[in-house]
């Protein structure tokens, strides 16, 4: 599986897009994807972009995946955040242990697995695993997955002694159908309920591991692809679609303006009014920044790793800094076109309001506190230690 195979994924998604742009409705009105979406994304390869030669997939460049969210959220914000995120599980479960793997696509390589990073449960070490505990919110599309994978610490004799994620199978956990919220109303981010689920060894994988590259998964799966940084492949999975939200909020108002007739200015069409395409190129630059900034640092570190050379910690940072800046240039540019798009932008069912909503849901996670990350890279170009483990 190579390059070609890869462009022929990304030719097939951009035939769906008028498809998955035309059921943006209805998946907001189901609160999850549709089945039809999800079955069409399959037949496309989507899901095979970053899986493992092993296993059938194409373990892509990673720009071509992220390419690939940002073309589907350009056509449904949520439809495109839940693509990313199972999407990137893949990858993901490419570092697991080979009985991890076997696990889930030894009998069928389109085994899907949803997820919840943040620790709310944990894992007691018990005689060969662990007991797992816990109710992990915002586990988009887990209705559309057969595994969940759920971070948390490890606690021996009751102190914390590793942290990491638990695959788990979905017959040992529950789903709370608690999803009704104002944006990415789609992504069916449900809770995810275990109660005293064994997890065997094999079904574990340390984040620290993963950071220094001792992760079990690595032994076969020796592509360049999996050696990226967690810290840059997390991050960029979440601003990914909203940068493909930025980019269908503004051909949607591209379009919308250019048949607008402003009735408070005796009529004056929209799109001779100076001021609004003043706004357009503001907007356009700034997303245009957004996407050159963060598939730009993705490309660098992919190309040190094709080298055979380390990424360092000097370009991993500048990815969290330009993760975090693409978020919120994508949404300042949304809210900009949102807010000049004028009254009959406001009724449900356009698509401007809903990439607006849709947006702003995709700022609140963690992985866009701006702030965090912002000090995290001014503090090292002081010299001073890193403290945060999202890099």
């Amino acid at each position: 599986m190579g390059e070609h195979d890869s462009r022929v994924v990304i030719e097939k998604l951009n035939e769906l897009l008028p498809t998955l742009r035309e059921r943006a409705q209805e998946t907001e009105d189901l609160r999850r994807i549709p089945d039809d979406s999800i079955k069409a994304l399959q037949e496309a390869g989507f899901f095979r972009l970053l899986q493992p030669a092993q296993w059938g997939g194409y373990q892509a460049d990673p720009v071509t995946f992220y390419t690939a969210v940002r073309n589907i959220a350009s056509a449904c914000g949520s439809t495109g955040w839940v693509s990313g995120i199972i999407g990137v599980h893949n990858w993901h479960l490419a570092l697991f242990d080979q009985q991890a793997q076997e696990d889930v696509w030894g009998q069928d390589t389109d085994v899907r697995i949803s997820s919840s990073y943040a620790p709310m449960g944990a894992g007691e070490v018990v005689d060969g695993g662990y007991k797992v505990n816990g109710a992990w919110a915002w586990s988009s599309g887990c209705d559309h997955a057969s595994w969940v994978v759920v971070g948390g610490p490890v606690i021996k004799d009751g102190r914390p002694v590793d942290f990491g994620s638990f695959l788990i199978p979905r017959e040992d956990y529950q789903i709370d159908d608690v999803w009704n919220v104002v944006g990415l109303r789609g992504t069916g981010s449900n809770t995810v309920v275990v109660k005293d689920v064994f997890v065997p060894r094999h079904r574990f994988l340390s984040f620290k591991a993963m950071s220094d590259l001792t992760a079990p998964g690595l032994q076969q799966n020796t592509a360049p692809v999996y050696k990226m940084p967690w810290g840059t492949i997390h991050p960029t999975t979440i601003s990914t679609p909203i940068v493909g939200m930025a980019y269908g909020a503004y051909d949607a108002h591209v379009e919308h303006q250019g048949k607008r007739v402003r009735a408070a200015y005796a009529g004056e069409k929209a799109k001779d009014d100076p001021f609004a395409k003043v706004r357009i190129a503001e907007a356009s630059s700034d997303i245009d920044a957004a996407w050159r900034q963060l598939s730009g640092n993705v490309a660098d570190e992919y190309a040190l790793l094709l080298a055979g050379e380390e990424v360092p910690i000097e370009l991993r940072l500048r990815a969290r800094r330009d993760q975090v800046r693409a978020t919120g240039r994508a949404i300042a540019s949304i809210d900009l076109l949102f807010e000049n798009s004028g009254a009959t932008a406001l009724a449900n069912g356009t698509p401007i309001q809903r990439f607006w909503r849709d947006a702003h849901a995709g700022r609140v996670h963690a992985a866009n506190d701006a702030e965090r990350a912002y000090v995290m890279f001014g503090g090292a170009e002081f010299g001073l230690p890193l403290t945060d483990t999202m890099v």
